[in-house]
């Protein structure tokens, strides 16, 4: 990583703690974009978790938003290779506008910041959401076509025209690789991504669906960015997966991995039908965010399962297995 300047936004989440985590101990000089509000105390507990308190300070962070290109710009001075992974997950509904604005506007200017400071390569954090679905039975792969008729929510239709973007952006001059990875699991805010899984187990979650997802360990996604910003690949995308799991099995590893007794009781499909519509009832009287919408509720009867073997084949990289990722995330949590 000799002579090589990151700007890393998104840097406060999950991805970007241990992507920057990463660079900075191979010695490479990091930039990372922050809000005002942007609560910094997560990273650093990570970085102390693995030992690496000290690297914190070393972070040059500076103010900025995706949506404000005069910003990005300004962070972009100076720097050869950018890791976009700033994005809004949300499966609510009501935050249409909010996920289009983030996820699809955002994205289109960091690509135009980098096509106008001649930026050497960009990485994107795209997501599962965004590859198309395979046949029942099938693994799903970088080459499914994408249906907009059957996705099922607006964060993937929101990160498949982000996708559009980078796209644009390569065929503008802009070298970029992208990953898909699937759920990520791995240390950081106790109230973001999987983060809410492990505390809700935690406190003792009763309930399990019978969908089935692929999960991914943070630390396997950082590393593998790393890796496809230091190759020569360019102009691909690639999907992140450790493992195809169900749900039931991910939250028993969890719950073991935290010391506490794992759901028992399938919470079958008319319950979650019924839980979503409680929640939405209890969002018109309350305007607070729901715990369960529609879309999160189709989301966790769905049987999703998805192919590293592009990633595999391409650079020889081997995923770590749910085992091991929950137990590291686990003993961050306890």
């Amino acid at each position: 990583m000799e002579n090589k300047s990151v700007l890393v936004t998104g840097g406060s989440g999950l991805i970007g703690t241990h992507l920057m985590l990463n660079l900075l101990k191979e010695g490479v000089s990091v930039r990372a974009i922050k809000r005002n509000s942007t609560n910094l105390q997560p990273v650093q507990d990570v970085f102390s978790f693995y030992g690496h308190g000290e690297l914190f300070q070393k972070i040059n962070w500076v103010y900025g938003n995706i949506l404000d290109i005069t910003s990005l710009e300004e962070a972009m001075d100076g720097i050869t290779h950018v890791y976009h992974a700033a994005a809004l997950v949300s499966f609510n509904p009501s935050d249409k506008e909010q996920l289009y604005k983030m996820n699809i506007e955002g994205t289109a200017n960091v690509v135009n910041a980098c096509l106008l400071q001649n930026v050497s390569k960009l990485c994107y954090v795209s997501s599962t959401a965004a590859v198309g679905k395979s046949k029942k039975g099938e693994l799903s792969v970088e080459t499914n076509k994408w249906d907009e008729e059957e996705v099922t929510s607006n964060y993937a239709i929101s990160k498949h025209y982000a996708e559009n973007e980078v796209w644009r952006g390569i065929a503008e001059g802009l070298p970029a690789v992208m990953v898909n990875p699937c759920v990520i699991i791995g240390p950081g805010d106790l109230t973001r991504s999987s983060g809410t899984l492990f505390g809700t187990i935690k406190k003792g979650l009763k309930f399990y669906t019978s969908g089935a997802n692929a999960f991914v360990d943070v630390r396997d996604v950082a590393d593998a960015m790393v890796l496809l910003m230091d190759s020569t690949i360019e102009s691909e995308r690639f999907l992140l997966i450790g493992e195809n799991l169900k749900y039931h099995d991910l939250f028993h590893k969890i719950a073991n991995s935290l010391g506490v007794k794992g759901p028992t009781i399938l919470a079958k499909g008319f319950m979650v039908d019924l839980a979503w519509r409680l929640e939405k009832v209890k969002y018109w009287i309350t305007r607070k965010a729901p715990v369960v919408t529609s879309e999160s509720a189709k989301s966790a009867i769905s049987i999703n399962k998805f192919s590293a073997q592009k990633m595999t084949e391409a650079t020889g990289f081997t995923f770590r297995n749910m085992d091991e990722a929950t137990q590291n995330a686990g003993a961050f949590f306890k």
